[in-house]
């Protein structure tokens, strides 16, 4: 059986303006979560403001870009969030 301190978690990483909104630059989360999951669960932890950077993020999954938002995100795993960038 699981319990929550042995549960399977990912690793979730803030850059730039997602750091800022979040508050931490890393922090652990449930593993087997998807996308919008993750960023409802993220959103709820950290507040409005991080949502809505969530919203318009995109998302490398163990350094792979990740675009299904419904696919459950590997135990153990790295999620990278990145707000976009301006610039050229």
């Amino acid at each position: 059986m699981t319990t929550p301190e042995t549960s399977p978690t990912i690793t979730v990483r803030y850059f730039a303006a997602a750091r800022a909104a979040a508050g931490v630059s890393e922090e652990s989360a449930p593993g087997g979560l998807t996308l919008d999951a993750l960023a409802d669960t993220l959103g709820i932890r950290h507040g409005e403001r991080l949502a809505g950077v969530l919203k318009v993020a995109s998302f490398l999954v163990n350094g792979v870009v990740q675009r299904d938002r419904r696919q459950p995100l590997p135990a153990g795993g790295t999620v990278d969030v990145l707000p976009p960038f301006a610039g050229g």
